[in-house]
């Protein structure tokens, strides 16, 4: 009875919570949207236009390579997706309105998340690093931009921040990687 009686007492001061946690995340209809303008759009059209020829010659420099292949082979992943990933942009794809009625490109971030990941390999082949660090180095970095994503996707401010600091640490765990004895990138 006594159970009873607090159950009765907290389910409406929930119930209250829930519609105004309900009614100030809401999304609202966005009757316009900040868009790009015509400096962004410049910059994705030169920057789309790099990528696409650097894949074109990365792709003409895999057929005679003979041992530095596998590298080729990276750089034209990377340099395709990310062509990709601005033309998406480019042509009004990979894109949706977020809170303010902005313009936000996840394309981006699916682009980062996956380049950034074949950099680090790449790099680490180059180094001659051990596969398991290259992947504890890579999964970290895949981490980070997914926490990024998920930061500037969310509404409320604190749980930006607790993205932010989360794909902060994991970048500090990516660049500390960079300077192991079995990781150096720098000479």
């Amino acid at each position: 009875a006594r159970i009873k009686k607090v159950i009765e007492r907290v389910t409406p001061l929930t119930m209250v919570l829930q519609q105004l946690a309900a009614q100030s995340l809401a999304p609202t209809a966005c009757t316009t949207i900040e868009e790009v303008g015509s400096t962004g759009v410049g910059a994705l059209t030169i920057t789309f236009l790099i990528l696409a020829v650097s894949t074109i010659i990365f792709i003409t420099r895999v057929g005679p390579a003979t041992s530095q292949k596998v590298y080729y082979y990276c750089n034209v992943f990377i340099c395709g997706l990310a062509t990709m990933s601005y033309f998406a942009m480019l042509s009004g794809q990979g894109w949706t309105a977020v809170a303010g009625c902005r313009q936000f490109f996840y394309a981006r971030y699916v682009d980062w998340t996956i380049t950034t990941a074949l950099i680090i390999l790449e790099l680490g082949l180059i180094a001659g690093a051990e596969p398991a660090l290259i992947g504890g180095v890579m999964g970290a970095d895949v981490i980070m931009i997914v926490g990024g994503y998920l930061g500037t996707v969310s509404i409320v401010t604190t749980v930006k921040w607790f993205w932010f600091v989360i794909s902060m640490a994991l970048f500090v765990v990516v660049m500390s990687m960079r300077k192991t004895r079995r990781f150096v990138f720098d000479s």
